[in-house]
């Protein structure tokens, strides 16, 4: 198969693209030709700092297409099945494979470019506002990064379950992007103090969440931005840079923080159930995702330099 691969930590141009062997099918294996990848966050985190477990290492999360070959043990699948498939790696590929419960089926009809999209973002940024960051009706929650894709999905989903969202961006062109799909207040973080302006829309209060996907050096001003006993969700570090919390920061605060790791539950029933609504919210039309740029898979280079320097509005996908 054509693949992307590589040896060792680094930027993108240490990936390299060629021929490597099919990937192996197990007894609980659902193999998957791939049709569309979704450029994921971690794709990039993990090709700078997580050492790879085996190489050469093909990276990427997630990629939907349609299932070819499955393992003695696979019930729920059968060739032809248009699905999404979820591995820590190797979605970077023509083939995919994947442990069946980390398999979901497409709706019929449903496009094969959102299908692609829906998993890791909606599914974090829904585990980020409600499963552990306890949003409720009424509560205000502050999105550091709200033009990202989990940015987006987190926007209309706090929005449609009638929460004030403020959301950060680094233009007020991408905020204006952003409102239609339910942004309330829109703070341009490189033109604005974002804790000032959170604390002027709240009356002073603070707000009820933090959403953190950009990491970075931003970190202070939204601890600042928090209200007392106010929660904080560290999800991602999209500037490549791991801020950390002091021990009193955070006595002082009184806060909650909880790191989001949406992986280590996708294989569960309850995510099975929460990604199969999220799929028919987005087949809809009332969840939705754009789709920023598109490149193929032998540009898997350029592909991770424009997600980690391009600033992109919502998704980028890659087509073997």
């Amino acid at each position: 198969m054509q693949a992307v691969w590589y040896t060792e930590n680094g930027g993108p141009e240490v990936m390299s693209f060629g021929t490597l062997p099919d990937p192996e099918i197990g007894p609980g294996t659902v193999l998957i030709r791939v049709e569309v990848i979704s450029v994921e966050g971690g794709d990039l985190l993990n090709r700078v700092h997580t050492p790879p477990s085996r190489v050469p290492f093909v990276p990427g999360y997630q990629a939907a297409g349609t299932v070819i070959a499955t393992g003695a043990e696979v019930t729920r699948f059968r060739e032809g099945d248009r699905v999404v498939g979820f591995n820590w790696h190797g979605s970077h590929a023509e083939l995919f494979a994947v442990a069946e419960h980390h398999c979901y089926p497409v709706p019929g009809g449903m496009d094969l470019d959102l299908a692609a999209v829906v998993p890791i973002a909606f599914g974090t940024a829904y585990d980020a506002l409600f499963t552990y960051g306890g949003l409720r009706e009424g509560e205000t929650v502050l999105v550091q990064g709200a033009a990202g894709g989990v940015g987006l999905a987190a926007v209309q989903l706090a929005a449609q379950a009638g929460a004030t969202v403020i959301g950060t961006a680094s233009s007020a062109e991408r905020l204006a992007l952003v409102e239609p799909l339910g942004l309330t207040h829109g703070i341009d973080y490189r033109r604005e103090d974002i804790a000032a302006r959170c604390k002027e829309i709240t009356q002073r209060k603070g707000v009820d969440l933090v959403l953190d996907l950009a990491g970075g050096q931003g970190k202070d001003a939204l601890v600042e931005a928090l209200r007392g006993h106010g929660r904080y969700a560290v999800i991602g570090a999209a500037e490549g840079t791991l801020p950390s919390f002091g021990f009193f920061e955070m006595i002082r605060k009184a806060m909650q923080v909880t790191g989001i790791s949406f992986g280590r539950d996708m294989h569960t029933p309850r995510v099975h159930a929460l990604l199969a609504d999220l799929m028919a919210r987005v087949h809809a039309g009332d969840l939705v995702m754009p789709i920023a740029r598109e490149f193929a898979l032998s540009e898997a280079v350029q592909a991770h330099r424009f997600v980690a320097e391009g600033h992109p509005f919502g998704r980028v996908l890659m087509r073997p």
